[in-house]
């Protein structure tokens, strides 16, 4: 019997077939760190209004704490719960991820799977029947980018798709 590989903390695979990758932990440590900014303009803005408008510290103290709660939680759903694809025997569901293209679809109405460097980014790419594409940074999925593709392939191949 295997063991199962390092990456196995980066994905999370359901009784039924399906296959969660969770986002890449330096994509998650960059939202955090938008979260970090926001969280200190809202304490800036907190600080303002105790000072200007001569409202009680404890409200600056009771900002202060519930914006940093919600980076906690925050922080421990980027890591441990949030994915940015998902792969079932019916189709794909792509979150998380601007510019990804179609988000949703069933391997039925993919025609190809390829790899591509669109801004000298390894993207997994899925071209459906009807023209439109699904852009997958490779970068933004955690773990291994060979299963990634592996994965995808069988399925396309599970779904009929033959390329």
């Amino acid at each position: 019997m295997s063991s199962p590989g390092p990456d196995r903390a980066d994905r999370a695979d359901g009784p039924d077939g399906t296959r969660h990758y969770r986002l890449a932990p330096q994509v998650a440590v960059r939202l955090l760190g938008a979260g970090l900014v926001l969280v200190a303009l809202v304490v800036i803005a907190a600080t303002l209004l105790v000072a200007l408008l001569s409202v009680p510290g404890v409200v600056l103290v009771l900002v202060v704490v519930l914006a940093l709660g919600g980076l906690a939680v925050g922080a421990w759903w980027l890591r441990s719960r949030a994915w940015v694809l998902r792969l079932d025997d019916r189709g794909y569901v792509v979150r998380l991820l601007r510019g990804a293209g179609v988000t949703r679809a069933r391997w039925d109405e993919v025609e190809e799977a390829v790899a591509a460097l669109p801004q000298g980014r390894p993207c997994v790419v899925l071209r459906l029947r009807d023209g439109r594409t699904t852009t997958i940074p490779v970068e933004a999925v955690a773990g291994d980018r060979e299963e990634l593709a592996r994965d995808v392939r069988a399925r396309l191949r599970q779904g009929g798709v033959r390329r």
